[in-house]
C-alpha cells in the first residue's frame, strides 16, 4: 500500500492530516506535478483524471478522491472517529464537509487555477472568474465566522474531516491573497486551534 502524493497541493494534504490524526503510517510516493508526471499515460492508468492523491492498495486497486481515501481508512481504523459516530453525527459531518468543499475549498481553488501561472496552458483560464471566485471565498469566510459563533469545531464539538477541509482551503487561499480577517474572531479562534494541532504539519 502507498499513496501518490504531492507535498504542495491542498488535496493530498487533507489525506495526510487525516492519517496523522489517526496515527496511521502509509508510505508516500511524491509525484512531480510541475513536470506533469500526473498527466502521463502511465499515471493515468492509476487515475484517469490525473489528480492527486491516489491510494494504491496491495491488490492493485487504486482509490482517488481525498474523501474516498479518508473513508477507506475511517472504515479500517474507526478511532479516533473523524467522520462522526452514529447516523446523526455522520450526516452532520458529511453535511459540513460538503459545505466546506463547495463554498470554501472550490472557490479558493478556482481563484488559483484561473489566474496563476502554473495553470497556463493546462486549462482555459478565465481571469474574471478567478476574481469572482476570490470574492466568493471571502464571503464564505465571513459566513464560516458566523457558523463558528456557537460551536468549537465545524460540525460541532468534535474535530472532524470538515475541519481538515476548511483548514486546507484557508491555508491554500493565501496563495491568492485570501485571508482570515482580524474582525472574524470566531474563525480566528478556530483557526488558531486547528492549525496548532500536530497533524496540521503533515
Amino acid at each position: 500500500m502507498k499513496i501518490y502524493n504531492n507535498s504542495t497541493a491542498p488535496n493530498p494534504r487533507r489525506v495526510r492530516i487525516f492519517l496523522a490524526e489517526k496515527g496511521i503510517n502509509v508510505p508516500y510516493e511524491e509525484v512531480d506535478i510541475v513536470k506533469a508526471v500526473n498527466r502521463t499515460p502511465e499515471f493515468k492508468q492509476k487515475n484517469p483524471l490525473g489528480t492527486l492523491p491516489v491510494l494504491e492498495l496491495d491488490d492493485g486497486t487504486h482509490i482517488a478522491e481525498s474523501v474516498a481515501i479518508c473513508r477507506y481508512f475511517e472504515e479500517l481504523y474507526p478511532e479516533p472517529p473523524l467522520m462522526g459516530l452514529g447516523a446523526k453525527e455522520r450526516a452532520l459531518v458529511e453535511m459540513w464537509n460538503r459545505r466546506m468543499e463547495l463554498h470554501l475549498f472550490l472557490p479558493v481553488m478556482d481563484a488559483f487555477r484561473h489566474q496563476h501561472e502554473f495553470f497556463k496552458g493546462r486549462l482555459t483560464q478565465v481571469p474574471e472568474y478567478a476574481r469572482v471566485q476570490g470574492e466568493n471565498a471571502e464571503k464564505s469566510l465571513s459566513w464560516v465566522d458566523q457558523v463558528l459563533s456557537d460551536r468549537f469545531f465545524m460540525a460541532g464539538d468534535n474535530f472532524s474531516i470538515a475541519d481538515i477541509t476548511a483548514l486546507c482551503a484557508i491555508d491554500f487561499a493565501r496563495v491568492s491573497k485570501i485571508r482570515v480577517q482580524p474582525e472574524q474572531k470566531h474563525l480566528s479562534r478556530w483557526y488558531a486551534a486547528v492549525s496548532s494541532r500536530l497533524s496540521a504539519k503533515a
